[in-house]
Parts: C-alpha cells; sequence; structure tokens
C-alpha cells in the first residue's frame, strides 16, 4: 500500500496535510487568485513540516495534482524508557517500535513511564509524538 495520494489542488484545505520536498506537512494557508485572460487560476500554500516544523510554500495552478500523505492517528503504550529511547506499542497492531527522546516534545517527557499510553501520528513511515 502507497503511504501517499494523488488529489488535485483545488480539494485541499486548510488543516490537512500534502508533501512538500519529500515531507509531510501541516496547511497553514491556502490563497487562491483569479484565473487571467490568457491563463488559469494559480493556489499559493504554505504549510509547516510534521516533523522538522519548517514552513514551506508552493504556487501552482489549482489543477495541478499533488501528493497527499495518508496520516493515521493512533494510541500506543509505553513499554519501556530506555534512555535515549523510548520503546512503544501500537495498541491497535501491537507492533513494537522505538522513538528516539530527542524527537519526542518536552511536554511529553515526563509522562514516559513504563504502562502509560499516548498518541502517536504515523505519515509516510516515520512516527511523532502528539496530543
Amino acid at each position: 500500500m502507497s503511504q501517499t495520494e494523488i488529489r488535485e489542488i483545488r480539494t485541499l484545505k486548510v488543516g490537512r496535510y500534502i508533501v512538500i520536498d519529500d515531507e509531510p506537512c501541516k496547511l497553514v494557508e491556502y490563497v487562491t487568485s483569479k484565473p487571467g485572460k490568457h491563463g488559469e487560476a494559480k493556489a499559493r500554500m504554505v504549510a509547516i513540516g510534521l516533523f522538522d516544523k519548517q514552513k514551506r510554500s508552493l504556487v501552482h495552478p489549482v489543477k495541478h495534482k499533488v501528493h497527499v500523505p495518508l496520516v493515521d492517528r493512533r494510541k500506543a503504550q509505553i513499554l519501556a524508557n530506555m534512555g535515549p529511547e523510548v520503546q512503544m506499542m501500537d495498541l491497535e497492531t501491537f507492533e513494537t517500535f522505538n522513538i528516539p527522546l530527542g524527537d519526542i516534545p518536552d511536554k511529553f517527557h515526563e509522562n514516559m513511564k513504563p504502562g502509560n499510553e499516548i498518541v502517536f501520528l504515523s505519515a509516510m513511515g516515520r512516527k511523532l509524538v502528539t496530543d
């Protein structure tokens, strides 16, 4: 199964996800212009990367097709806090995975104890702890 799907830009809305520079991003601004005498309507999008938090922009005609990541929000149980990594188990698939402690936001560090449950996003083979 693919980790992205293809959609026309005109179907996107603020708050949805888009792939820019091979990075899944959340759309924070979407503005369209009117079609000109010899041109078609253009869309200007600003998005923030899910994993690296960098701001990215994109300008294309509204009929242009872009990749949209398949983002999955799930719960996980913390199995072990192994210093530089935290081992977790997905509560739907029972798959275990490790996330480096540096990739977890500071506000979640105090809750990284075995037995606690957290919410994470999974997109394009990468995982992110979120609220």
